[in-house]
């Protein structure tokens, strides 16, 4: 009789290899997160100018081929653009047999080939007859892809209604060897797994340690008794406690405070190296010497946490409070109490034996469980107390906070910067750049001032031979440059001048068309700060960023 055999182990998903690299950047989380979303891209909104040479959609298209290969759930087209022979010149996906159909269901189709599992819409139709014919079109998004130009009109209403549902939008502009992006998130906007340096996240707490680590730093008795080997192989937190214990025994019981006391301390630790070990130096030793003046301080609170315990939505829950907010409240409770933030549990690599590291690590894992069960108890007292929550908060959602306490993060979201008299932080933010030689700012100006250009070809102001008229472009100049410095003394000088003029003069040059390789570059960056804002992982932009593909130099700015 065959004997049972063990279950072969089990491979990874057809999924998981399909999407490997990705899972290594935002975890399960972060992949379900974009498969549930649905993103809709506005990449034009009716002819301007000369069609021959004008509106491509590269950009958007570009972008939104970035979402669909890591795998978002689905993407809507708004596009009323035929394909021309343009076209088929610099968007990689559109083919011969377009020529003369819908561009919308066109890059649709050619998309969609990218992934099997997404899913994809389209209208060929402006985004002004969507909304008014389906009021309930735009709640069905998780983000907003506007790829310009569109009309001013449009633009303002798509940023307002989707600032009022709480929908981030990106605008984006190719043209020439020039482009530019814009971030508009809800005014507040919190992030939990902020993925910051992983040496910043570790919380060893040597000076104020727990029960249990005290214990582990008191097992390892009399250093002086241990073999060569065993010396040699102790783990260099429980070294730095040990001879943290020998230094209050000299110093009133108090630890190395400052820069000079640290720097003392660590050649103590040095001086207690064996330089005669047979096995070639001690590792760990080092290790811990290297370890002194970044482990060594006593806890505080990152001004970015603090901001968020100090914030209203904080403070005074609801029950219609998001989850974040009330762990939140749950964690400064924690912080109230006890004086730190819960324990992330994480331990660097060191010099050890498996053994011996294996049993700190769960000293450390075992304190951040505790941590947590004592937030999750937080938890479910405000749910108990707010009640009408219809979910119970999540318990990985709670020890995710609780790992990434010290790194959270609220952004304050600001709208996509139209020039106008009542844009009067990015107007600041643009008279304060004006005389900066280096500054990227122009190109932003040139911009604006196309976009004036094309909402005036667009709306009857300018006829379609605008975009060559020095006349229009000189006026859009001044007007623009008339409202920067309206109510200021500041006048602007000739080489100002000069250099806005030779900005728009590139947009000029190519009649607002789109050079494949800038908008695919760019395509790729605006894509890499939808997928932090999908995912709510990694710090997204804050709000615009400006390429210049003439100097390949980039800038952000807020504005």
């Amino acid at each position: 009789m065959i004997g049972d055999f063990p279950h072969p182990l089990v491979g990874p998903s057809s999924k998981e290899r399909k999407y490997d690299r990705q899972l290594r950047l935002w975890a399960a989380s972060g992949q379900q997160a974009l498969e549930e979303s649905r993103v809709l891209l506005v990449n034009s909104d009716g002819s301007w100018g000369n069609q021959s040479t004008g509106v491509s959609g590269v950009v958007g298209v570009e972008a939104l081929k970035n979402l669909v290969l890591p795998g978002i759930g689905g993407f809507t087209i708004v596009d009323p653009a035929i394909v021309t022979e343009p076209d088929l010149g610099v968007n990689f996906f559109l083919e011969q047999e377009s020529l003369g159909k819908s561009r919308a269901e066109e890059t649709c189709r050619l998309l969609k080939e990218l992934n099997p599992d997404v899913e994809g819409r389209f209208y060929s139709k402006s985004i002004a007859e969507v909304l008014q014919q389906d009021p309930n079109f735009l709640p069905q998004h998780k983000l907003v892809l506007v790829s310009g130009p569109v009309k001013r009109s449009s633009l303002e209403v798509l940023s307002t209604a989707s600032q009022a549902l709480g929908i981030p939008m990106l605008y984006m502009r190719s043209v020439g060897f020039y482009s530019i992006f814009s971030l508009q998130v809800p005014a507040v906007f919190p992030i939990v797994e902020t993925h910051p340096d992983p040496e910043t996240t570790q919380d060893l707490r040597l000076l104020n340690p727990w029960p249990e680590l005290t214990a582990a730093g008191a097992s390892i008795g009399n250093l002086e008794t241990l073999d060569d080997h065993q010396h040699g192989h102790v783990p260099y937190t429980l070294l730095l406690l040990h001879y943290l214990e020998k230094w209050k025994e000299s110093h009133d019981g108090k630890v190395p405070s400052d820069y000079k006391e640290k720097s003392q301390f660590r050649e103590f630790v040095r001086s207690s190296a064996r330089t005669n070990n047979p096995e070639g130096g001690e590792e760990n030793y080092d290790e811990a010497v290297a370890a002194v003046l970044k482990s060594l301080n006593p806890f505080r609170l990152s001004s970015s946490t603090r901001e968020i315990f100090e914030m209203e939505e904080c403070k005074h829950l609801t029950a219609e409070s998001a989850d974040f907010w009330i762990i939140a409240f749950a964690v400064h409770e924690f912080y109230q109490k006890h004086g730190v933030l819960p324990l992330p549990g994480s331990l660097p690599d060191m010099k050890a034996q498996s053994a011996d590291y294996v049993t700190l690590q769960n000293v450390y894992k075992s304190k951040a469980r505790k941590d947590v069960d004592e937030v999750t108890e937080i938890v479910r007292n405000i749910e108990a107390q707010l009640g009408q929550r219809p979910i119970q908060i999540l318990e990985k959602d709670i020890e995710v906070f609780c790992k990434n306490a010290s790194h959270i993060k609220v952004i304050h979201g600001r709208g996509i910067p139209i020039l106008n008299g009542e844009a009067q932080t990015t107007l600041k933010v643009v008279r304060g750049q004006l005389d900066n030689s280096e500054s990227l700012i122009s190109i932003f100006l040139a911009f604006q001032i196309l976009d004036n250009v094309v909402t005036g070809i667009q709306e009857g102001e300018y006829p379609a031979e605008a975009l060559n008229d020095d006349a229009v472009w000189n006026s859009e100049i001044d007007r623009v440059l008339d409202t920067v410095t309206a109510g200021e003394t500041a006048t602007v000088d000739d080489a100002i001048r000069t250099g806005i003029r030779n900005a728009t003069q590139e947009l000029r040059r190519t009649e607002g068309g789109e050079l494949h390789n800038i908008s695919s570059l760019s395509g790729g960056l605006v894509a890499q700060e939808a997928l932090k804002v999908l995912t709510r992982q990694y710090v997204p932009l804050d709000n615009t960023c400006i390429f210049d593909g003439i100097r390949s130099r980039s800038d952000m700015y807020k504005l």
